[in-house]
């Protein structure tokens, strides 16, 4: 069973030229070399690169999990050729400016050609993602010289990269980090890579984080500097950011072949996502001292500081917001790749016979078995995973949207993109990643013991899938900070301009036969979340007010996502008034958007309910009750 790429490029080109129109991107300076031919030119490059490179490597790598042996870390030589070929196809640079050997590619497309690569194999497309938000970053905060030795070479496709965060003491809470950078000698300032550290310290669930796929991998490190009586100082404002090498380089940038002080302490053996490599190091531990250039002999790992000191959090959520809308990329893709599979599945399996005409559920065993697409709760199901995953997607897009926006010679505009951006990367992270893996539950019961062997690549699309709730921010750690800072950021000021674009949809709808009430039915969600938003903060506790939050999360993202699909039937309807136009692609769009509001809006309601009432029982509970 093959992925279908064709379905997915007819799907893209539906969002990004008849929905997004992001062919009238190319009248921004930044992107006036660019036309559609270009566009279409990367994208089919990627989908062919997916379909040779990564989609077979996809089952392999799942399989063959990197194993360490003490010395090195191994793995299927299909993952070392997908990344050669994704890095020989210049992709990684692809949104870079010319200058620095990229082509100034509108994030949008960029995204689009990416998703071909997550929805063949998430695992070996993890290896790219992290490396270009790494690279990304640097080029965004690090130093001259940064920019030349340790990002252009990733965006070249010669380093990979890396994000160390968490620590096994830590987990999610970055206030807690322990990691400690000690300057490396008495002129470390001078060092012509950036200020000179010494690193010490554990750091876990690193992806990417020890492998022979390329000349170097490039860490990006969270730690602290402690004061003049060796404390560490409290909270996040005491952090900065540090880009570690594994392997060491000269006072030029040249490589000298010397290992750094960064020790692989084993590998976490995952649910899913078991084509990237995910460790353990630790910085320090003295199995490789050394001695930089005017530093100190000894233990400790060299790093450079990136940025100002105690900035290091500021910078990385360059990379992680980057790599939270990527993840909800992913996470659309798997379901979509699930979606895909099963309505394929459900199409050629006979099962069963249509219950007869009348009162009574009778079935005519003499009639040959229908395919099991014909019966109503298989459509049901296929219809889901058609709305969350086709949903998801046009979401994920309409975000680097966003972020293409910001480019554009009209000041308002960019600010009002960026505004609205900082409010939904919770939700373009969060939202795929829970109803894309129910849409890929849904994919296994819709193929029933088959979908729950390895005969069929549903089940790996769910373990897969599973990772994306976890990483860069538990759904509880983007719901606090949704209720918590985003909706209350400017004064509500973004909260406004989402309601505003809404409300826009919504007008529009309710001129188009057949979506009233479905404009209607969105106002009506619009004003119960404006109304939840007030009453959970109405008690003045941030306390009371957070306690549901995720609950506050699902509904707001329910509540984006009608929108998203309201605006994408408003598009199919017109599109059947045209002559020619392919009818069945879009009555398909119009069933998904009545499937989400007949079956998924109602439920922001119940969402809600806690919310505005502060309900106290999450809050309340004694641990010993549990």
């Amino acid at each position: 069973m093959t992925l279908d790429i064709n379905r997915i490029r007819e799907t893209l080109d539906h969002l990004l030229y008849r929905w997004l129109d992001v062919e009238r991107l190319t009248r921004y300076p930044r992107y006036a070399e660019h036309d559609r031919a270009t566009f279409d030119g990367v994208i089919e490059l990627c989908a062919r690169l997916a379909a040779e490179k990564f989609e077979p490597g996809n089952r392999l790598s799942d399989i063959r999990e990197p194993a360490f042996d003490g010395t090195r870390v191994s793995l299927p030589e299909e993952t070392a050729e997908a990344c050669r070929a994704y890095n020989a196809s210049g992709m990684p640079a692809a949104g870079q400016d010319y200058a620095h050997g990229g082509m100034q590619l509108p994030y949008i497309v960029e995204m689009a050609a990416n998703s071909f690569f997550s929805a063949a194999s998430i695992g070996l497309k993890a290896y790219s993602m992290l490396t270009v938000a790494n690279a990304n970053l640097l080029m965004a905060h690090g130093s001259e010289t940064q920019k030349r030795v340790f990002a252009v070479p990733a965006l070249e496709g010669r380093y990979f990269g890396t994000m160390n965060l968490s620590e096994p003491q830590a987990g999610s809470s970055l206030s807690d980090i322990a990691t400690r950078a000690v300057p490396d000698g008495a002129d470390f300032a001078a060092d012509p890579l950036g200020p000179r550290y010494r690193l010490t310290g554990t750091k876990m669930w690193i992806s990417g984080g020890e492998h022979e796929l390329g000349e170097n991998i490039i860490h990006l490190v969270l730690a602290k500097v402690p004061d003049e009586a060796g404390r560490l100082p409290p909270g996040t404002r005491g952090i900065s950011l540090f880009v570690v090498p594994r392997l060491l380089l000269d006072a030029s940038g040249a490589p000298t072949g010397e290992r750094n002080d960064i020790a692989l302490a084993g590998l976490n053996h995952k649910l899913g996502y078991r084509g990237t490599v995910n460790t353990l190091l630790n910085y320090g531990e003295g199995r490789f001292p050394l001695r930089a250039p005017g530093g100190t002999d000894g233990a400790g790992a060299i790093g450079y500081r990136v940025g100002d000191l105690g900035a290091g959090l500021k910078c990385m959520f360059h990379m992680m917001n980057e790599a939270r809308i990527q993840v909800g990329l992913g996470a659309a893709m798997l379901g979509y790749a699930g979606y895909l599979a099963s309505l394929d599945y459900a199409r050629q399996r006979p099962q069963g016979r249509p219950t007869a005409e009348g009162a009574t559920p009778a079935k005519d065993a003499s009639q040959p078995p229908i395919a099991i697409v014909e019966h109503p709760d298989v459509k049901r199901m296929l219809l889901a995973q058609k709305a969350y995953a086709e949903g998801a997607l046009a979401f994920e897009l309409y975000c680097a949207l966003l972020v293409d926006e910001q480019h554009g010679d009209q000041p308002a505009r960019a600010d009002e993109a960026r505004l609205l951006l900082d409010l939904l990367t919770p939700v373009a992270k969060s939202w795929p990643s829970e109803w894309c893996l129910e849409g890929n539950s849904l994919a296994i019961q819709v193929l029933g013991g088959y979908g729950y062997t390895r005969d069929f690549p549903v089940e790996q699309h769910w373990r897969d899938n599973r990772l994306n709730m976890i990483h860069e921010g538990t759904h509880g750690i983007h719901a606090l900070d949704l209720l918590g800072r985003k909706v209350l950021m400017k004064d509500g000021e973004a909260l406004r301009i989402l309601f505003g674009r809404i409300g826009a949809t919504a007008a529009a709808a309710a001129a188009v036969d057949g979506l009233q009430p479905l404009a209607r039915q969105l106002s009506a969600a619009v004003e119960i979340v404006a109304l939840a938003t007030a009453e959970a903060w109405r008690s003045g506790s941030a306390r009371a007010a957070l306690t549901n939050a995720t609950g506050y999360l699902r509904a707001f993202g329910h509540m984006v996502l009608a929108w998203i699909w309201l605006d994408l039937a408003i598009v199919s309807a017109q599109a059947l008034t045209a002559a020619g136009t392919a009818a069945d692609f879009h009555r398909g769009k119009l069933a998904a958007a009545r499937y989400f509001f007949a079956y998924e809006l109602p439920l922001v309601a119940a969402w809600l309910a806690p919310v505005r009432a502060c309900d106290s029982l999450c809050r309340e509970t004694a641990t010993d009750w549990l």
